[in-house]
């Protein structure tokens, strides 16, 4: 029962932190405002570097739990066929 009170007072000082402060919350642009620390991105093109990032990652992670699920190799000589064997 120790463990899991310490476990969540934990997670409740850390969400605290997540949020933005007043000063940075201030110097942040509109669209960001209140959600992240620091002066926030400097100009467009570092919206278009995590758009892209962003896109990059939802699309391997959908193609990793894809063929995880269903590999669909179904080849009597496909190098899975010695690990399984």
């Amino acid at each position: 029962m120790k463990k899991i009170l310490c476990f969540i007072s934990v997670l409740l000082v850390q969400i605290t932190m997540v949020f933005a402060c007043p000063v940075c919350e201030k110097n942040q642009p509109a669209v960001l405002k209140g959600i992240s620390h620091g002066t926030g991105p400097q100009n467009n093109w570092d919206y278009f570097i995590v758009i892209a990032a962003v896109i990059v990652v939802v699309y391997t992670l959908f193609y990793t739990v894809k063929l995880l699920i269903k590999p669909g190799e179904k080849d009597n000589n496909h190098i899975k066929r010695t690990v399984i064997n």
